[in-house]
């Protein structure tokens, strides 16, 4: 940890010494020369300090596990703050990789000659760059202070229809409202939380699934929610399923009794609130004399805890069933379900939280968790089988929300032509 946090200061240092290369140049003009040195001084004393705070914020982050409000605004302020200051150091580096050109054109072009007022070879920083950059970094800056602020509760419902040849008859036009990763530990606003399940309850969905990461560690963290969580219902009922988080894996359990008896406490806890959870099994739906097989199995990802079990969650299932799994990490939808032999029609995870930061625009999106995962957000087919991955309810490690927003999914499913 000690490693991390001294290569993540010195990388944030080279870039502050080459953001403070534009402040001066944007203060060169100064007329005062106190303010001039007052704004440059300033700068290296508010930076510096905030990288003293993140530092010591990440140690008792993850020392501890758990962020205290001002833990918590030393590293939304430096992620924040990091992001600006790159897209500003991406416009002096454009500058910097044009003055290159100039400089070298200069030297080859004079090479040889005897100029008595010879330019320098490269030019000095344009003011107007600077100004440039600056006005570039407002927009970054002003998307995460909103996303701290407001962003992280800014619910959006999704919804989606689904088409299926074989969905049974009974089941066309069923809905399903799907909330993940919540992340209690992190909620630090109860009435933004109960808005949020006011609006999912309000969709009147036929079932309510839960898609993993009710909590960070601890299961005490969903307590203080518990009573509004628990009024999620709906007509089929309320099934869960856990997530890499919820095992506490994050956290260095004094034993690994304690680990299990936390583990089997948020069992309770999901049982209290009305849900119930699926650990590699399945139940089955009926309506109109049809079924439909809700399957949930325990997580499994690819780099985190690779413990669900699909063929114990279909043992005692039709083969020619329609099937709804639950699994918290798509990666097992990717690299597991989609060519397990026998079929599941639908797949419905959380676990990305599209990173809490990206694009998303009706002509695609974008966001650095792609980088990492295959499908990371909304709708994926693959041989008459589909994938949807929820964007979150909650958020964990930088609290707030820029551009992909906490997200209530409504499902509808339909018979027809995919």
């Amino acid at each position: 940890m000690q490693r991390f946090i001294l290569i993540l200061v010195i990388i944030t240092l080279i870039l502050d010494w080459y953001v403070y290369q534009g402040i001066k140049r944007l203060t060169a003009g100064l007329e005062s020369r106190q303010l001039r040195l007052a704004i440059r001084w300033g700068y290296w004393v508010l930076f510096t300090g905030l990288i003293v705070g993140f530092g010591a914020s990440i140690y008792v982050r993850f020392s501890t596990d758990r962020a205290t409000p001002v833990v918590q605004w030393f590293i939304n302020a430096f992620l924040t703050f990091l992001i600006t200051k790159l897209v500003f150091v991406l416009v002096l580096l454009a500058e910097d990789i044009s003055r290159m050109f100039v400089a070298a054109f200069r030297f080859f072009r004079h090479a040889g000659k005897d100029d008595p007022k010879p330019k320098p070879l490269l030019p000095g920083r344009r003011k107007v760059v600077s100004q440039l950059a600056l006005a570039l970094a407002a927009v970054p800056f002003s998307a995460f202070v909103y996303g701290v602020t407001k962003g992280k509760y800014a619910f959006k419902v999704r919804r989606q229809v689904l088409y299926f040849e074989d969905l049974p008859k009974a089941f066309d036009g069923f809905t399903i409202t799907q909330v993940s990763d919540v992340h209690a530990g992190s909620l630090d606003d109860a009435a933004a939380v109960q808005r949020g399940v006011e609006l999912a309850q309000a969709q009147q969905s036929d079932l309510y699934v839960f898609t993993g990461d009710l909590v960070n560690n601890f299961a005490s963290e969903i307590e203080p929610f518990m009573e509004s969580f628990s009024q999620l219902k709906a007509p089929y009922g309320q099934f869960a399923i856990l997530g890499n988080h919820d095992y506490g894996m994050y956290h260095e359990w004094p034993s690994d009794a304690a680990r299990e008896e936390n583990l089997e406490k948020l069992k309770r806890h999901h049982a209290e609130m009305g849900y119930r959870l699926l650990l590699d099994e399945h139940v089955v739906l009926k309506k109109g004399g049809e079924e439909l097989v809700l399957l949930g199995v325990e997580n499994w990802g690819r780099g985190f805890i690779v413990k669900g079990n699909l063929d114990n969650a279909l043992k005692g299932v039709d083969k020619k069933a329609f099937k709804v799994l639950l699994s918290h990490d798509p990666s097992h939808w990717t690299e597991v379900v989609k060519q397990h032999p026998t079929h599941v029609h639908l797949t419905l995870s959380g676990h990305t939280h599209g990173m809490q930061f990206g694009v998303e625009t009706p002509l695609g999106k974008w966001s650095p968790v792609q980088y990492r995962y295959e499908n990371w957000a909304g709708l994926a087919y693959h041989n008459n089988r589909q994938l949807y991955v929820n964007r979150g309810f909650g958020f964990i490690g930088f609290a707030g929300r820029v551009g992909i927003w906490p997200e209530i999914t409504v499902l509808e499913l339909r018979k027809g032509k995919a």
